[in-house]
């Protein structure tokens, strides 16, 4: 005999996941999130912090985060000119869903060394 199947009693998230998901989901996105989060940064140090991400992806995930108003961009009136990168006030809101991340990772880390031992 054939299983019931049941309802889900939880409201239907793939909308507000799709949408944060469209942000989040892009590679170095969350790297990109949590170095900005610490206050702004110009192109050359997110490179340095993020060592193996490409100057053309680091640019279209900037472009990318910029377009959907997670970050600013700021040009800086030197010479030759700068920019600066910062977050926006919804980009803010990531830095808890990053951290999350970040302790989970933390914490499955812990698990593959004791696993290892």
């Amino acid at each position: 005999m054939a299983l019931k199947v049941r309802k889900n009693r939880m409201p239907h998230p793939m909308c507000p996941i799709s949408q944060c998901m469209s942000v989040l989901g892009g590679a170095w996105t969350p790297n990109l999130i949590w170095y900005l989060s610490a206050g702004p940064r110009r192109f050359s140090e997110l490179r340095i912090d993020i060592p193996a991400i490409s100057a053309k992806v680091l640019t279209q995930r900037l472009k990318e985060l910029e377009s959907h108003g997670v970050v600013t961009r700021r040009v800086m009136p030197t010479s030759p000119p700068s920019v600066e990168y910062e977050l926006t006030e919804l980009g803010h809101e990531f830095r808890p869903v990053i951290e999350a991340i970040v302790s989970v990772g933390h914490r499955l880390k812990a698990t593959r060394v004791e696993e290892a031992a």
